[in-house]
């Protein structure tokens, strides 16, 4: 069976897009290939998001952010913008793959104090949403499926 491809884009590509990437890479990884990217990527993974992720036993520690060029020639099933910034530059997305936005607030905006509760907040809707969506869009296309 052939894996589908996603690719999630995001502003940095230190966060969001980062921890989408480990979760679909560690619970769909029988059907799904994941990427990520950002449109101005960041220096750095944020170290909130690793931690986040260390949590569910999904090392993301390795990841380094990248830019969205890297992937222009790269085929991709579905695109999808996990911030409202990625999602407003995804018409200057010119590679291939259905693009869809499930937008997601900034944890790193969020207050110090609780900058990690944040973090597993989004991590923990990044979960749900982004798997529940790809599990549905697996069984609405099944033919994409097939080898």
């Amino acid at each position: 069976m052939r894996k589908q491809r996603v690719l999630f884009l995001c502003t940095g590509n230190s966060a969001r897009s980062q921890m989408a990437e480990g979760l679909v890479n560690h619970f769909l990884s029988e059907n799904w290939e994941a990427r990520s990217a950002g449109v101005a990527p960041a220096e750095r993974v944020h170290p909130l998001a690793i931690a986040a992720m260390a949590e569910l036993g999904i090392d993301i520690s390795t990841h380094t952010p990248k830019s969205t060029e890297g992937f222009r020639d790269q085929p991709f099933d579905m695109v999808i913008t996990v911030c409202d910034h990625a999602a407003k530059h995804c018409p200057a997305w010119l590679g291939k793959g259905e693009v869809v936005h499930i937008g997601f607030p900034d944890p790193a905006a969020a207050e110090e104090v609780t900058k990690l509760e944040v973090f597993r907040k989004v991590r923990d809707a990044l979960k749900q949403q982004v798997l529940d969506f790809l599990v549905q869009w697996k069984l609405d296309n099944p033919r994409f499926f097939i080898d």
